[in-house]
């Protein structure tokens, strides 16, 4: 008969290979990198789980400054950025995401009240570097081309620095001293800006002062036009324009009642601002469904706890001195909207246009070489144009023109600095390393407790209508900390000690705080139980090559 027992070895004890299994394995587990959703998904390319990993560990000034090595306004867009990475989160699937955004505002409020700054370390390279437009584009290469030591100058044509900053986001949604005092963070590192300069030829305005390279930012700041048949009475304005002027000091006048047009975040500005001003009735008339509205859900929301009425499915087809004319809309089979030929008329003392903004690029009109699409300059993905040295960012480009946020822009920005220097050195620019995802497939979600998200306090709706003080707070210190630890860490060690822990071979080696650790092949004999049970998905099996 047949002896069907496993086949062993028999080793004499004291050898050297007595307790040691890896001679045996197939699979072997290595430790990986990989990248989470929400950095994925982030427009200035944040590496949010390492910094997060740092908010949780109370070292709030290490994690400021990993988002500084990626986004110079973290003050500013912890209250501006509408936080895609939150929509990506895997711990939504979980219970809820990552109050990402909250936890950035707190790091950007803490630096500047401890007075943070960032070192300019590298030498100076000699290079002087023109930049057009202070907007976000154009600060975050300002920021990124000091670093990397070149001489940096913005020419802005408004009286003040920020761009759509200042000029575009009221400040119940972003307070003018934080903007002040995350340029006057810049400015102090060695950039130079100067205010009401306007550039009528960049071509021009490069040779004059000598400069090496020109990064143009101007945004876009014109409001769309549209034709509607109006009396000589009638009171029209675009929403850009209205929210400028009142930045400006010249407060517009609306009365009592008003008609905005639109379904985008400017036409909730215009709408809430209105409110703000005076008016009694602010009432926003969008053609489409609410669903079809390009306006965040959060601005909508805000609008209508504010008082502002939303009236779907209506286009505005003329205005007089004290009324429009609307018609009732529908949606065909293809989802356009169509007219009913029903009409109503509102009320109305002034008519505020929201359909869109254009660019201002006349600077370029004798410019060679700089090619223009639609109403913005044409770059590649380095931000490069046609034309040598030239380069453009921000809602004055055409990569990301359908995402016009202050997110990307500073992603374009840090991408524009960055294929500058590479232009001065004689290369090619860099490009962020591409990690495999980590999806939700890989974490262990048992080792997770329910924790629920920790909100912003807001100022009750019915105190809004009167104010622009901040709408949204920041987050406590304890509620901070909190919100950082509800980070899974998903597809990168965060050290929990639980693959050192379960080997039954006491194959993983502890390399010490922040160092992570190591396998020692040589007993781990590769049964994958690490793998298991790692929480966030940090380690593989690989096949064993011989």
């Amino acid at each position: 008969m047949s002896d069907d027992r496993p086949f062993a070895i028999t080793l004499p004890v004291g050898s050297s290979l007595a307790n040691k299994t890896g001679n045996w394995r197939v699979e072997r587990p290595v430790y990986v990198e990989r990248q989470p959703p929400c950095t994925t998904v982030c427009p200035a390319s944040e590496d949010v789980q390492r910094w997060l990993f740092h908010a949780e560990e109370g070292d709030y000034e290490s994690a400021w400054r990993v988002i500084m090595e990626k986004n110079p306004l973290p003050a500013v867009m912890g209250r501006a950025c509408f936080h895609p990475c939150e929509g990506s989160c895997n711990r939504a699937q979980l219970d809820e995401a990552v109050g990402i955004n909250a936890v950035e505002r707190f790091l950007g409020d803490r630096a500047l009240e401890a007075g943070w700054t960032v070192p300019v370390s590298a030498s100076d390279s000699g290079r002087k570097i023109l930049i057009i437009g202070s907007g976000p584009a154009g600060l975050s290469a300002a920021y990124f081309l000091r670093l990397d030591g070149h001489d940096v100058t913005i020419y802005e044509s408004a009286a003040l620095p920020g761009g759509m900053m200042r000029y575009g986001i009221p400040a119940y949604r972003l307070p003018r001293d934080v903007v002040d005092a995350e340029i006057a963070r810049l400015v102090e590192m060695g950039v130079t800006i100067e205010t009401e300069h306007s550039v009528e030829d960049a071509a021009i305005a490069m040779a004059d002062g000598g400069f090496d390279a020109v990064f143009v930012a101007v945004g876009a700041q014109k409001g769309r036009h549209y034709d509607i048949p109006s009396g000589d009475a009638s009171r029209v304005m675009d929403a850009v324009s209205m929210l400028r002027d009142f930045e400006a000091g010249d407060e517009p006048v609306l009365g009592r009642r008003v008609v905005v047009y639109g379904g985008g975040d400017t036409a909730m500005d215009a709408a809430r601002s209105a409110t703000r001003l005076g008016a009694r009735e602010a009432i926003v008339v969008y053609r489409r469904t609410r669903d079809r509205m390009p306006a965040h859900d959060e601005e909508i929301a805000d609008a209508m706890a504010e008082g502002v009425q939303m009236r779907w499915l209506t286009t505005i087809r003329s205005a007089q001195s004290d009324r429009v004319m609307v018609e009732r809309m529908t949606l065909d089979d293809s989802g356009a909207a169509v007219g009913t030929g029903e009409f109503d008329e509102l009320e109305a003392d002034s008519l505020v246009l929201a359909l869109g903004q254009d660019t201002d690029l006349g600077l370029l009109e004798n410019v060679e070489g700089v090619e223009r699409v639609d109403g913005t300059i044409v770059v590649d993905e380095h931000q490069r144009t046609g034309r040598r040295g030239f380069f453009a960012g921000g809602d004055a480009a055409n990569i990301g023109a359908n995402d016009r946020t202050l997110t990307g822009a500073i992603g374009q920005g840090r991408a524009a600095a960055r294929a500058i220097t590479a232009f001065l050195a004689g290369r090619e620019p860099e490009r962020d390393p591409e990690l495999d995802p980590a999806g939700f497939d890989r974490v262990n979600p048992w080792y997770y407790s329910d924790a629920d998200r920790t909100m912003r306090p807001r100022l009750e709706a019915a105190r809004r209508r009167n104010t622009f003080a901040e709408v949204v707070s920041g987050l406590t210190v304890d509620d901070a900390l909190f919100e950082a630890r509800r980070c899974l860490s998903c597809g990168n060690c965060f050290e929990c000690d639980n693959c050192f822990g379960v080997c039954p071979d006491n194959a993983v080696i502890k390399l010490g705080a922040g160092a992570g650790y190591q396998f020692n092949y040589d007993y781990c004999k590769g049964c994958g139980i690490c793998v298991a049970e790692c929480p966030c998905g940090a380690i593989d099996l690989v096949p064993e090559h011989r």
